[in-house]
């Protein structure tokens, strides 16, 4: 829990990180890591964790200062962990990098292969991947979105329910990938 509740804005600032609902955080930042990080550390080896929780006042003075935080309400169920979501759902949020991918990546991999095999492998919320070290959001949420979005060029939505490409293997963008690392 010390890694997620790291934060470079709650350090900087001098705001304390600390959750309000603690065993809504855990509870939301197990199933996170149970069900997404492990598997994904299982396979690819060691993940690196960019950014995670954030308590309200942490977020809102993110937001404020144009930190890269959404407002809190649409932060909730996501990076904020202690709040539940508009609909009553729990979830939470990491910025992760796998080095083993990102050396890839840095190598010219297209994000793409990772954001597909998360697709096809685990039981995601959703996915965001940013330019640096194909750096990530992966949320695990109760009512998963399975939408997958990125600032990488091809910049915009890869796949979200309804989309031609959602459904099916999309193995051969990432047959290349080891058993596990």
């Amino acid at each position: 829990m010390r890694d997620f509740l790291y934060s470079e804005i709650s350090n900087f600032y001098g705001i304390p990180n600390i959750p309000d609902e603690p065993d809504l955080a855990i509870e939301a930042g197990t199933r996170l890591c149970v069900e997404l990080l492990e598997p994904l550390r299982e396979k690819f080896g060691c993940i690196a964790i960019r950014g995670s929780y954030r308590c309200c006042e942490v977020n809102r003075f993110g937001n404020d200062n144009k930190m890269n935080c959404e407002k809190n309400t649409s932060a909730f169920a996501s990076h904020i962990w202690d709040r539940r979501d508009k609909n009553g759902h729990m979830g939470a949020t990491a910025c992760i990098v796998i080095p083993w991918f990102a050396d890839h990546y840095e190598k010219g991999a297209d994000w793409r292969a990772m954001a597909w095999w998360i697709h096809d492998h685990l039981p995601y919320g959703s996915l965001n991947f940013f330019p640096v070290r194909a750096a990530f959001n992966i949320q695990w949420h109760e009512a998963p979105q399975r939408r997958i979005d990125s600032y990488i060029a091809p910049r915009g939505n890869l796949t979200k329910p309804g989309k031609d490409n959602h459904e099916g293997s999309h193995s051969q963008t990432y047959d290349w990938f080891p058993s596990s690392v």
